[in-house]
């Protein structure tokens, strides 16, 4: 509520600087109402948009990494033997154990390479000409970042079309994340018009990603071959949704807490 008190404030200023100007003229108290329900409405409307934006990305990253582990058990087992050994079966996975999962942090690096939620990025719009690696960029000419296609080159990565978790413990891709920092994975954007919840949302895909990971046991239904094909969009969906059996791998008592 303390912050809500806040953006309150800052409404009655607008409108006791509408009223200096001498905007509003008759009814003031009216307009008032008036004026903070819409500030108030734009206000809910954008919380919403970002949660409901964050939300769909990332299931989709979480979808697609159960897929490449379902597709390649081994993965899925290592990621499990590592839980196992730092958290154990007494308790479930908590945001603290994180930092203590190199390889959980490793898998979601190599989803958002292969499988970035937003292929094409949004839109960017140039507001002066200028010149990138000998290609003319007029005034005004609107660009799409490949995000996708970043994550497949082979002159950046080594077997980009397979998904390797443990190349990130090499020399060569150790120092990379997907924060904005480094140009070669980029899910999220980067420089000032990077995602708004960068942060709120790597965390996320860790937290739950290990969640399942960690209380269940995946395997695909009898008879059911796993497609892994892609629908382009505003957010890289599979083409088929994941179908897998789960049953508990922890002690009941895990799941009560």
């Amino acid at each position: 509520m303390h912050g809500f008190n806040i953006y309150i404030y800052m409404c009655d200023i607008v409108c006791e600087e509408m009223e200096s100007e001498s905007i509003i003229h008759q009814n003031v108290p009216r307009r008032k109402y008036i004026i903070r329900s819409l500030l108030t409405s734009a206000f809910v409307l954008f919380w919403k948009n970002l949660f409901t934006a964050g939300t769909d990305t990332s299931s989709s990253i979480i979808e697609w990494s159960l897929a490449e582990m379902l597709k390649n058990p081994r993965i899925l087992k290592q990621a499990q033997d590592e839980m196992d050994q730092v958290i154990g079966r007494n308790r479930r996975l908590e945001e603290s154990d994180i930092p203590k999962l190199p390889y959980l942090q490793a898998i979601c690096k190599e989803t958002f390479r292969k499988h970035p939620s937003t292929p094409l990025n949004l839109p960017r719009i140039a507001d002066q000409a200028c010149e990138v690696n000998g290609y003319y960029i007029p005034k005004g000419t609107r660009l799409s970042v490949n995000i996708w296609a970043i994550g497949r080159d082979p002159d950046v990565w080594d077997n980009p079309l397979d998904f390797t978790p443990e190349r990130f413990f090499s020399e060569k891709y150790a120092k990379i994340n997907p924060r904005g920092n480094d140009f070669e994975l980029i899910p999220f954007g980067a420089g000032r018009r990077i995602c708004a919840g960068t942060r709120m949302g790597i965390v996320l895909v860790q937290y739950i990603l290990g969640t399942l990971v960690h209380s269940f046991d995946w395997k695909l239904p009898k008879d059911v071959e796993l497609n892994m094909d892609e629908v382009f969009g505003l957010a890289l969906q599979k083409a088929v949704p994941l179908s897998a059996m789960v049953t508990p791998r922890l002690e009941p008592n895990a799941y009560l807490a």
